[in-house]
């Protein structure tokens, strides 16, 4: 792997490009710019950026290029840039003709690159906890413990505010390694930490799982940011600027925005899934109206019919009906590309036979993926749900991480699940070893926890 750069290489997914450079106004081919078939692009791996969820390539500012790509008839060739001031420094020698990441608009950078496109604006907020007693000015502050990632800028702003207060804010500084900003909201949520710190983006995609979080308090002035070009490519500058003023790609922008930071993305977070369903169920009574379209198709996975159900629970609640906020389908919530390639076509993820049996199809596929790492039977089992919920490039992901940082890489409880969890940090989703980038490790823990309750608890009420 080269160092300055990861190329992607996501499983079952390919990119296809071609050799051509641009030419630089200075090279071979003249003074004038060219823009070849390909567009060269880097971006970071991130929660509003770039992911890989259950197998298909996610991320606002990923959908956004590949939309602008495609209307201005370039082939994407997508890389992943290890950090923010690489991603620059790979502009600014032209590696790549564009950074499609929010680059900060500061005098250092400009003299870098050229920003382009619809500029971001966000502040520093508190996320806390929302009820009458939250703070409503900075002054409140004074007497409060705020929990920030140590040296990062969420930090410097709380010394500076500190300051300017005349002291007595109290301010604890977390390293990096063992917890991130997202750790930090998740602990806030949970009543764990008290109050954090964190841009206002970030801050509404995370209230997007956690909705009785409050970020309504700003912290800190604007910050301005944008995608951005090598100096050398004015037109291309120009191209962006004027597709992104366009009204139709204003409101497919402002579509895509919704999608990762407002849509609800975990609609009851805070239940006992276990605990609910004892309330509507009796012992030796029917699970769903479809127990005898799980028991059917159980027999495919070479799992108890009642794991299906249990995902069916966990993912839907039973409802046939439901789209997730990536456009998951159904009681079994399925990618329909995941369904495609499962020889169940898409258009029929409304059936609630083919529903099912497309999610049998695939816990088969995941067993047999799985079955020569992971021998015993019940320990695998928690792998093909982690694998259902996240994509088995992850959880490939966290049994190589496992296996570097001295867990076991067999067992999921505590070693695994801890690897996956791992994987929300760049340190751990940038190393070497990973070849399908971040995602949201607590999620797919708790998942399986989830799933296997639920499952506990079916097998103890029918037979």
């Amino acid at each position: 792997m080269k160092k300055g750069f990861l190329h992607i290489s996501l499983l079952g997914m390919f990119v296809f490009s071609v050799s051509c450079r641009p030419h630089n106004k200075n090279g071979a081919a003249g003074n004038e710019e060219k823009h070849p078939d390909t567009l060269h692009v880097a971006t970071l791996y991130g929660p509003t950026s770039y992911f890989n969820y259950r197998g298909q390539e996610m991320g606002f500012d990923y959908e956004n290029v590949k939309r602008f790509a495609a209307d201005a008839g370039y082939i994407l060739d997508l890389k992943v840039a290890p950090n923010l001031h690489s991603l620059i420094n790979m502009v600014a020698a032209g590696e790549i003709e564009l950074a499609a990441y929010p680059i900060p608009v500061i005098e250092e950078y400009n003299r870098m690159v050229r920003h382009c496109g619809k500029k971001e604006v966000t502040w520093q907020v508190l996320v806390q906890p929302a009820g009458k007693n939250r703070i409503t000015d900075v002054t409140q502050l004074v007497g409060k413990t705020i929990y920030v990632e140590q040296d990062s800028k969420y930090h410097y702003r709380l010394l500076n505010l500190d300051r300017e207060l005349g002291g007595g804010i109290n301010i604890i500084p977390i390293n990096k390694d063992s917890l991130i900003t997202e750790d930090l909201i998740r602990m806030v949520d949970l009543g764990e930490i008290p109050l954090t710190v964190v841009d206002s983006d970030i801050a509404r995609l995370n209230k997007s799982y956690y909705p009785r979080l409050d970020i309504g308090m700003k912290i800190s002035l604007e910050q301005y940011s944008s995608w951005a070009v090598g100096n050398q490519f004015d037109s291309l500058a120009n191209k962006i600027d004027s597709w992104g003023k366009r009204k139709e790609n204003t409101d497919m922008m402002r579509d895509i925005y919704k999608k990762y930071f407002e849509s609800s993305k975990n609609p009851a977070p805070y239940e006992d899934p276990a605990s609910s369903l004892g309330l509507k169920m009796k012992k030796g009574g029917r699970i769903s109206i479809y127990d005898d379209i799980f028991k059917r198709h159980a027999k495919i996975t070479g799992y108890d019919w009642r794991l299906l159900a249990s995902i069916a629970f966990n993912e839907s609640t039973f409802n046939n009906d439901t789209v997730s906020w990536a456009g998951a389908c159904g009681l079994m919530q399925l990618m329909p590309s995941t369904a495609k390639s499962l020889g169940v076509e898409p258009e029929t993820l409304y059936d609630p036979e083919s529903n099912i049996l497309a999610a049998a199809k695939l816990l088969q596929s995941l067993d047999d993926a799985l079955i020569s790492h992971v021998k015993d039977k019940d320990e695998r089992m928690r792998f093909v749900i982690a694998s259902y919920n996240c994509g088995l490039g992850h959880i490939y992901d966290a049994i190589a991480l496992a296996d570097k940082y001295g867990l076991d890489s067999r067992k999921w409880l505590g070693n695994v699940s801890e690897a996956a969890i791992m994987k929300s940090r760049p340190q751990y989703y940038n190393d070497p070893v990973v070849k399908n980038g971040y995602f949201r490790g607590w999620e797919t823990t708790e998942f399986v926890d989830k799933v296997i309750s639920v499952y506990n608890y079916y097998s103890l009420q029918t037979k």
